[in-house]
Formats: C-alpha cells, sequence, structure tokens
C-alpha cells in the first residue's frame, strides 16, 4: 500500500514538471497583473479638484466597472469623454464615422474623435484641465488608437492641458516585426516611423512620441504615465474586453497583424461571420476546403466585403500564430496572379498598411517572406536602440 501512494506521489510530481517544463518553453505565466486603471489610489489625487477630459471606450474598465462610473462615484468632475474609433461603447464598424453627442447613462458630453475632426479644438481644449488616455491597444501600427492619442496628445500641448496615460499590456508585446514607417506613407492608419509590430505598450508609445519630437506642437507637453504593475513583454496577457469589434477574441488578436494586409484586396478575412480575422476566403479563387458566408452583422460589418456569398478558403480558427506571417498574404497573391487576377486591387491603402510600397512591390516581384523580413532587419535594429530610452518594462527575450 505505501509502495502504491509513493508511486502516485512521484507520477504526481513527475507531470507537474512537466506542464511546468511546457509552460515555460512557451510563455511565462501570467502573474497579478495590474493594469494603470486600477490603481485608483495613485491616479485619483492628479484628478481632484480638476475639469477633467477621458479618451475612453468599452476597454476601460477597473476590474467590473467603466473608468467613468470610477471616477463619478469619487466625485470627479468629468467635463467630457472622447471617443475614438468604434465609438465609446465599441459598437460601431470599422471605418463608421459618429457625431458628438450625450452619453445617454452618465448625460456627459461625447466628443467624436472619428468624424469630421480627429482632433479637438482648441476652444473645446480650455473647458478642461486634464486627458486622461485608457484604451486597450493591440501593439500594431495601423490599428487607430494610437493616432487618436497621437492628436490628442498634439491637442493637449497647444492648450497647456496635462496628459496622462492609464497603461495596459500589449498583447503582442513579445514581437517586433514588419517594415518601419517611411513619411511619405503616413496617414491614420500610420502615423508613426515604427514597425508594424513595435513591441510598445500605449505609455511607452506615448514617450516615444514625446521624446522624439514627432508632436507638432510648438509646446512642451505635459506628461505622465501610469505603469502595469507585475508585467513583462513576454507575459501571457488575455484581453477581459474584445478591443474593437472585429477583434472577438486573442487568436483573431494574434492574427491581426498578418491577415489585416487582406483589407487591400478582393479577399475576405470573415468580416460578417462569428469569426473575423480568423479565416480566409474568396468565391472564385479557392485555396483550402473550408466555406463561409459573409453577412451584414451591425455594429461589427453591415456591408462587409463578398456580403452573402459562399466563400472558400482557410480555417485558422487552430492554427498557432505568432507575431507577423506572410505566407498567408504571398500565397494569396501567388493564387491570384496564376489566374492573371488583380490581387491588390487597393494598391495606395495597401501601401498606407504597410507604411512603404516596398512590401507589396517585393510581393509582385516574387520575393520569399525571408528575403522580404531580410530587408527591414536593419531598420528594426535602428527602432530598438532608439525605442530603449522610453522603455517601461523588462524587455521580452
Amino acid at each position: 500500500m505505501k509502495l502504491t501512494v509513493f508511486i502516485k506521489m512521484l507520477t504526481l510530481l513527475f507531470y507537474c514538471y512537466l506542464c511546468g517544463f511546457s509552460l515555460s518553453a512557451n510563455a511565462k505565466a501570467e502573474p497579478n497583473i495590474i493594469v494603470g486603471a486600477e490603481q485608483v489610489a495613485q491616479y485619483l489625487p492628479t484628478l481632484k479638484g480638476k475639469r477633467v477630459a477621458l479618451v475612453v471606450n468599452q476597454t476601460s474598465k477597473v476590474f467590473d466597472e467603466h473608468l467613468v462610473d470610477v471616477l463619478l462615484k469619487e466625485n470627479i468632475d468629468i467635463e467630457m469623454i472622447f471617443a475614438p474609433e468604434h465609438g465609446f461603447r465599441g459598437n460601431r464598424d470599422a471605418g463608421e464615422k459618429f457625431t458628438s453627442s450625450i452619453d445617454s447613462k452618465t448625460g456627459i458630453p461625447l466628443v467624436s474623435l472619428y468624424g469630421k475632426h480627429r482632433k479637438p479644438s482648441l476652444a473645446t481644449m480650455k473647458e478642461i484641465d486634464v486627458i486622461v488616455f485608457d484604451i486597450q491597444d493591440v501593439g500594431v501600427r495601423f490599428y487607430t488608437y494610437i493616432s487618436t492619442m497621437h492628436y490628442m496628445m498634439e491637442a493637449a500641448a497647444d492648450a497647456d492641458v496635462e496628459f496622462i496615460v492609464l497603461d495596459r499590456p500589449n498583447p503582442n508585446g513579445g514581437y517586433i516585426d514588419g517594415p518601419v514607417l517611411e513619411a511619405q506613407f503616413s496617414s491614420f492608419v500610420g502615423m508613426h516611423p515604427i514597425p508594424l509590430l513595435h513591441g510598445l505598450t500605449v505609455a511607452e508609445l506615448a514617450q516615444m512620441i514625446k521624446g522624439e519630437g514627432w508632436l507638432t506642437s510648438k509646446k512642451q507637453l505635459a506628461l505622465t504615465v501610469f505603469k502595469v504593475q507585475n508585467y513583462q513583454r513576454d507575459f501571457a496577457y488575455s484581453l477581459p474586453v474584445k478591443p474593437s469589434p472585429n477583434l472577438p477574441n486573442d487568436h483573431a488578436i494574434a492574427l491581426y497583424p498578418s491577415l489585416a494586409f487582406f483589407e487591400a484586396t478582393p479577399v475576405s478575412i470573415g468580416r460578417g461571420t462569428p469569426f473575423p480575422f480568423q479565416v480566409i476566403g474568396h468565391d472564385n479563387i479557392n485555396i483550402g476546403s473550408f466555406t463561409f458566408t459573409p453577412v451584414s452583422t451591425p455594429g461589427a460589418a453591415s456591408k462587409p466585403k463578398l456580403m452573402n456569398k459562399q466563400l472558400r478558403g482557410e480555417d485558422l480558427r487552430q492554427v498557432v500564430s505568432h507575431g507577423l506571417d506572410l505566407a498567408y498574404l504571398i500565397h494569396w497573391y501567388q493564387a491570384f496572379a496564376q489566374q492573371d487576377l488583380t490581387f491588390f486591387n487597393s494598391p495606395k491603402f495597401m501601401d498606407k498598411l504597410s507604411g512603404t510600397d516596398k512590401l507589396r512591390k517585393a510581393i509582385i516581384s516574387g520575393q520569399s517572406a525571408q528575403q522580404i523580413k531580410q530587408g527591414w532587419q536593419a531598420d528594426i535594429d535602428g527602432f530598438k536602440e532608439k525605442r530603449r530610452p522610453y522603455l517601461l518594462y523588462p524587455d521580452s527575450n
């Protein structure tokens, strides 16, 4: 009997060892991460007695409550809420413009940053003393929340308004990859000379934007950041709230930097289905046997590409994705080229997403993914050195 118990204990210890080895070989366990917004006692004194504006959306949570509700309970004077792409509630389509309004729950004015104006007027800024930015980013240059942050930083500097960033982890923070943006391709889907996957949190990026002189304001920005506690870049971090309507889970977020380029092509990446950014398909070019049909999905994709057509392609929902994988884009380009069909039917948009025209031209010329990545490695090495003074957390291996 004693021998049996001893064997069971050895088996259990060996199993635990294997589990621990497997975990450490892939990613470190998520510790007790405390995001900036959850450190209320730390930043509340900087808001007391001031006229406060928030740049927030559905991801701006303090545990189970929204930051707006938490601050109202603390009698903070919230003068207005600035809403980025997808709106304050995160229920608007990608690219859907919306006007300023009043929040029905709180009665606080909602100022649209994704409509006629993407930067508030100086008159609007004179009504506030401090701006708090608290939005979950995904670490990809063309995800527009960081462009909104840039414009709000400029507006704050111009009006001598303090700018506070409540930091959150970057779910793609372990990767630095992709072309560094060239100035002539700057747009709202890429404003900064950083790689596609930059490996920075929003607070680190805010420090870099200020420190590198990327703001157009002639005045010095008063910037304060509240960093994430117990965090480093190679920790696994699952987002508690989906950051936008078409990034519904961690898998879509991991595939996003690789699949978003398909937005500049005739190919669907699942908008209008329950699994956006997790499938690839087309109605005429058949790669793979998986079928799906995009349909109108208000609040996520009211008019998705190839709507109501049965598409055939690849199901990536079980594929493990890390960083930027160019194989999907190259494979589908080649399939179109074999039938003498145009793949990059929006070349200017492709170049804006890429931050360069070199990626599109390299694919057309037949370069491999390895050759393409070698072409931007020197720029990435330069970026890594440039970003070093702005890092708040231990760097990933």
